[in-house]
Protein backbone atom coordinates (compact mmCIF):
# COMPACT_ATOMS: atom_id res chain seq x y z
CA UNK A 1 0.00 0.00 0.00
CA UNK A 2 2.67 2.71 0.86
CA UNK A 3 4.23 1.44 -1.97
CA UNK A 4 1.59 2.34 -4.19
CA UNK A 5 1.34 5.63 -2.41
CA UNK A 6 4.88 6.62 -2.94
CA UNK A 7 4.45 5.51 -6.79
CA UNK A 8 1.25 8.18 -7.03
CA UNK A 9 3.14 10.86 -5.31
CA UNK A 10 6.16 10.59 -7.50
CA UNK A 11 3.59 10.79 -10.93
CA UNK A 12 2.23 13.89 -9.31
CA UNK A 13 5.22 15.72 -8.69
CA UNK A 14 6.42 14.70 -12.07
CA UNK A 15 3.39 16.01 -13.45
CA UNK A 16 3.52 19.38 -12.16
CA UNK A 17 7.40 19.44 -12.61
CA UNK A 18 6.40 18.79 -16.49
CA UNK A 19 3.76 21.14 -16.68
CA UNK A 20 6.29 23.63 -14.83
CA UNK A 21 8.79 22.91 -17.66
CA UNK A 22 6.23 22.94 -20.43
CA UNK A 23 5.31 26.48 -19.49
CA UNK A 24 8.97 28.02 -18.94
CA UNK A 25 10.41 26.07 -22.18
CA UNK A 26 10.48 27.81 -25.09
CA UNK A 27 8.10 26.31 -27.70
CA UNK A 28 11.22 25.68 -29.96
CA UNK A 29 13.11 23.73 -27.27
CA UNK A 30 9.31 22.08 -26.18
CA UNK A 31 8.57 20.23 -29.52
CA UNK A 32 12.34 19.28 -29.69
CA UNK A 33 12.87 17.58 -26.22
CA UNK A 34 8.93 15.86 -27.47
CA UNK A 35 9.76 14.58 -30.33
CA UNK A 36 13.62 12.66 -29.18
CA UNK A 37 11.37 11.79 -26.19
CA UNK A 38 8.88 10.05 -28.59
CA UNK A 39 11.55 8.39 -30.34
CA UNK A 40 13.72 7.05 -27.91
CA UNK A 41 10.48 5.87 -26.14
CA UNK A 42 9.61 3.71 -28.95
CA UNK A 43 13.23 2.57 -29.27
CA UNK A 44 12.62 1.45 -25.25
CA UNK A 45 9.31 0.05 -25.95
CA UNK A 46 10.59 -2.28 -28.82
CA UNK A 47 13.11 -3.28 -26.94
CA UNK A 48 11.00 -4.10 -23.73
CA UNK A 49 8.35 -6.18 -26.24
CA UNK A 50 11.40 -8.35 -27.56
CA UNK A 51 13.09 -9.33 -23.97
CA UNK A 52 9.26 -10.36 -22.96
CA UNK A 53 8.65 -11.95 -26.17
CA UNK A 54 6.07 -10.07 -27.09
CA UNK A 55 7.00 -8.46 -30.17
CA UNK A 56 5.04 -11.12 -32.35
CA UNK A 57 1.39 -8.82 -31.68
CA UNK A 58 3.65 -6.03 -32.87
CA UNK A 59 4.59 -7.33 -35.71
CA UNK A 60 0.91 -8.39 -36.73
CA UNK A 61 -0.40 -4.97 -35.71
CA UNK A 62 1.84 -3.10 -38.67
CA UNK A 63 1.06 -5.97 -41.08
CA UNK A 64 -2.86 -5.67 -40.52
CA UNK A 65 -1.99 -2.02 -40.62
CA UNK A 66 -0.13 -1.41 -43.69
CA UNK A 67 -3.55 -2.86 -46.46
CA UNK A 68 -5.51 0.44 -44.78
CA UNK A 69 -2.63 2.52 -44.84
CA UNK A 70 -2.12 1.75 -48.77
CA UNK A 71 -6.12 2.34 -49.40
CA UNK A 72 -5.66 5.67 -47.73
CA UNK A 73 -2.91 6.68 -50.02
CA UNK A 74 -5.26 5.58 -52.72
CA UNK A 75 -8.08 7.30 -51.96
CA UNK A 76 -5.51 10.63 -51.52
CA UNK A 77 -4.12 10.22 -54.90
CA UNK A 78 -8.45 10.03 -55.84
CA UNK A 79 -9.10 13.44 -54.54
CA UNK A 80 -8.59 15.32 -57.61
CA UNK A 81 -10.28 13.13 -60.12
CA UNK A 82 -13.00 13.44 -56.97
CA UNK A 83 -12.62 17.17 -56.92
CA UNK A 84 -13.18 17.72 -60.84
CA UNK A 85 -16.31 14.99 -60.80
CA UNK A 86 -17.61 17.28 -58.29
CA UNK A 87 -17.60 20.24 -60.05
CA UNK A 88 -18.61 18.84 -63.15
CA UNK A 89 -21.96 18.20 -61.22
CA UNK A 90 -22.22 21.62 -60.10
CA UNK A 91 -20.91 20.58 -56.37
CA UNK A 92 -17.84 22.94 -56.52
CA UNK A 93 -18.33 24.00 -53.14
CA UNK A 94 -18.01 20.13 -51.75
CA UNK A 95 -15.28 20.04 -53.82
CA UNK A 96 -12.96 22.75 -52.16
CA UNK A 97 -10.32 23.97 -54.06
CA UNK A 98 -10.07 27.83 -53.62
CA UNK A 99 -13.95 28.55 -52.66
CA UNK A 100 -13.36 30.34 -49.66
CA UNK A 101 -16.54 32.85 -49.75
CA UNK A 102 -17.95 34.27 -46.37
CA UNK A 103 -19.06 31.58 -43.80
CA UNK A 104 -22.37 31.49 -42.27
CA UNK A 105 -23.43 30.17 -39.29
CA UNK A 106 -24.40 27.14 -40.80
CA UNK A 107 -20.83 26.76 -42.17
CA UNK A 108 -21.86 27.70 -45.42
CA UNK A 109 -20.66 29.67 -48.21
CA UNK A 110 -22.10 33.40 -49.04
CA UNK A 111 -21.98 35.25 -52.05
CA UNK A 112 -22.32 39.11 -51.86
CA UNK A 113 -23.38 42.69 -53.53
CA UNK A 114 -22.75 45.79 -52.47
CA UNK A 115 -24.52 49.25 -53.63
CA UNK A 116 -24.90 52.56 -52.56
CA UNK A 117 -27.19 51.36 -49.79
CA UNK A 118 -27.51 48.19 -49.49
CA UNK A 119 -24.91 45.08 -48.44
CA UNK A 120 -26.78 41.98 -50.18
CA UNK A 121 -25.70 38.31 -49.50
CA UNK A 122 -27.09 35.05 -50.65
CA UNK A 123 -26.54 31.73 -48.45
CA UNK A 124 -25.70 28.98 -50.72
CA UNK A 125 -26.75 26.17 -48.69
CA UNK A 126 -30.54 27.44 -47.98
CA UNK A 127 -30.82 29.98 -50.63
CA UNK A 128 -31.88 32.67 -48.33
CA UNK A 129 -31.28 36.48 -49.31
CA UNK A 130 -30.63 39.31 -46.74
CA UNK A 131 -29.11 42.73 -46.48
CA UNK A 132 -28.18 44.86 -44.50
CA UNK A 133 -29.12 48.85 -44.88
CA UNK A 134 -25.96 51.01 -45.51
CA UNK A 135 -27.52 54.48 -45.47
CA UNK A 136 -30.80 56.65 -45.35
CA UNK A 137 -33.54 56.00 -42.63
CA UNK A 138 -32.76 52.22 -42.17
CA UNK A 139 -29.36 52.28 -41.67
CA UNK A 140 -27.68 49.62 -39.97
CA UNK A 141 -31.13 47.62 -40.22
CA UNK A 142 -31.66 44.25 -42.20
CA UNK A 143 -34.25 44.14 -44.62
CA UNK A 144 -35.99 40.87 -43.28
CA UNK A 145 -36.62 43.15 -40.05
CA UNK A 146 -38.54 45.64 -42.14
CA UNK A 147 -41.68 46.03 -42.31
CA UNK A 148 -43.00 46.29 -45.69
CA UNK A 149 -44.14 49.88 -45.47
CA UNK A 150 -40.48 50.29 -44.15
CA UNK A 151 -38.72 48.53 -47.66
CA UNK A 152 -41.31 50.60 -49.92
CA UNK A 153 -39.94 53.94 -48.41
CA UNK A 154 -36.34 52.46 -48.92
CA UNK A 155 -36.96 51.93 -52.09
CA UNK A 156 -38.61 55.28 -53.27
CA UNK A 157 -34.85 56.51 -51.41
CA UNK A 158 -33.30 54.27 -53.53
CA UNK A 159 -35.10 55.00 -56.68
CA UNK A 160 -34.56 58.36 -56.49
CA UNK A 161 -30.83 58.24 -55.46
CA UNK A 162 -29.00 55.30 -56.78
CA UNK A 163 -30.70 52.93 -59.57
CA UNK A 164 -28.17 49.74 -58.43
CA UNK A 165 -29.60 49.56 -55.13
CA UNK A 166 -33.70 49.88 -56.07
CA UNK A 167 -32.76 46.90 -58.86
CA UNK A 168 -31.25 44.89 -55.81
CA UNK A 169 -33.97 45.68 -53.11
CA UNK A 170 -36.74 44.69 -56.22
CA UNK A 171 -34.53 41.56 -56.81
CA UNK A 172 -35.03 40.98 -52.76
CA UNK A 173 -38.74 41.59 -52.38
CA UNK A 174 -39.15 40.00 -56.22
CA UNK A 175 -37.62 36.70 -53.81
CA UNK A 176 -39.41 37.11 -50.71
CA UNK A 177 -42.17 38.47 -51.49
CA UNK A 178 -43.15 37.25 -54.70
CA UNK A 179 -44.72 39.60 -57.53
CA UNK A 180 -47.61 40.70 -55.86
CA UNK A 181 -45.40 43.41 -53.98
CA UNK A 182 -45.70 45.74 -57.05
CA UNK A 183 -49.30 46.63 -56.96
CA UNK A 184 -48.87 47.22 -53.17
CA UNK A 185 -45.97 49.52 -53.61
CA UNK A 186 -47.80 51.55 -56.06
CA UNK A 187 -50.51 51.65 -54.05
CA UNK A 188 -47.90 52.81 -51.29
CA UNK A 189 -47.29 55.36 -53.56
CA UNK A 190 -43.60 54.10 -54.27
CA UNK A 191 -42.31 55.67 -57.52
CA UNK A 192 -42.15 54.16 -60.15
CA UNK A 193 -39.07 55.80 -61.73
CA UNK A 194 -35.92 54.70 -62.29
CA UNK A 195 -35.26 50.88 -60.61
CA UNK A 196 -38.58 50.37 -61.63
CA UNK A 197 -39.74 48.24 -64.94
CA UNK A 198 -39.75 44.58 -63.47
CA UNK A 199 -35.86 43.96 -62.68
CA UNK A 200 -33.91 45.79 -65.63
CA UNK A 201 -30.93 45.92 -64.96
CA UNK A 202 -29.19 49.78 -64.73
CA UNK A 203 -26.06 51.17 -65.64
CA UNK A 204 -23.38 51.45 -63.65
CA UNK A 205 -19.58 51.30 -62.97
CA UNK A 206 -18.09 47.96 -64.22
CA UNK A 207 -17.81 45.40 -61.97
CA UNK A 208 -13.65 44.57 -60.95
CA UNK A 209 -12.39 41.15 -59.73
CA UNK A 210 -12.95 41.75 -56.43
CA UNK A 211 -16.53 42.64 -56.86
CA UNK A 212 -17.26 39.52 -59.06
CA UNK A 213 -15.37 36.87 -56.54
CA UNK A 214 -17.83 38.53 -54.14
CA UNK A 215 -20.61 37.75 -56.29
CA UNK A 216 -20.17 34.33 -56.98
CA UNK A 217 -18.40 33.37 -53.03
CA UNK A 218 -15.59 32.84 -54.35
CA UNK A 219 -11.65 33.12 -52.87
CA UNK A 220 -9.32 35.05 -54.18
CA UNK A 221 -7.35 31.44 -55.08
CA UNK A 222 -10.83 30.18 -57.34
CA UNK A 223 -9.37 28.64 -60.40
CA UNK A 224 -11.75 28.62 -63.95
CA UNK A 225 -13.41 24.97 -62.58
CA UNK A 226 -14.81 26.97 -59.49
CA UNK A 227 -16.16 29.65 -61.22
CA UNK A 228 -17.76 27.82 -63.91
CA UNK A 229 -19.44 25.82 -61.17
CA UNK A 230 -20.38 28.58 -58.64
CA UNK A 231 -21.63 30.51 -61.52
CA UNK A 232 -23.76 27.22 -62.82
CA UNK A 233 -24.99 26.76 -59.29
CA UNK A 234 -25.90 30.57 -58.03
CA UNK A 235 -27.69 30.04 -62.01
CA UNK A 236 -29.86 27.43 -60.67
CA UNK A 237 -31.08 29.31 -57.55
CA UNK A 238 -31.33 33.07 -58.81
CA UNK A 239 -32.37 32.33 -62.15
CA UNK A 240 -36.03 34.36 -62.92
CA UNK A 241 -37.45 31.14 -63.90
CA UNK A 242 -36.81 29.97 -60.35
CA UNK A 243 -37.57 32.85 -58.50
CA UNK A 244 -35.05 34.69 -58.79
CA UNK A 245 -34.70 37.75 -60.67
CA UNK A 246 -33.11 39.85 -64.39
CA UNK A 247 -30.79 42.11 -61.62
CA UNK A 248 -29.23 38.91 -60.15
CA UNK A 249 -29.30 36.73 -63.04
CA UNK A 250 -27.50 39.77 -64.87
CA UNK A 251 -24.43 40.40 -61.97
CA UNK A 252 -23.58 36.85 -62.07
CA UNK A 253 -23.27 36.65 -65.96
CA UNK A 254 -21.13 39.85 -65.47
CA UNK A 255 -19.12 38.07 -62.15
CA UNK A 256 -18.28 35.31 -64.46
CA UNK A 257 -17.41 37.07 -67.50
CA UNK A 258 -15.06 39.98 -65.24
CA UNK A 259 -12.98 36.68 -63.90
CA UNK A 260 -12.64 34.67 -67.03
CA UNK A 261 -13.10 36.81 -70.20
CA UNK A 262 -16.02 35.53 -71.72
Amino acid sequence: MAGRLLLFLLAIAGLVWFLYWFRKTPSAQVARRLRQGALWGGIGLVFFLALTGRLNPLFAAVAAAIPVVMRGINLLLMLPAIRQALRSLGLGGLAGGGIQGAATAGGGQTSAIRTRFLAMSLDHATGDLDGMVLEGEFQGRHLSSLSQAELFRLLDLCRLEDSQSAALLEAYLDRTQGAGWRAGAEGAGADSAPGGGGGQTPGGRAMNREEALAVLGLGPGAVEDDIRAAHRRLMQRLHPDRGGSDYLAAKLNEAKRVLLGD
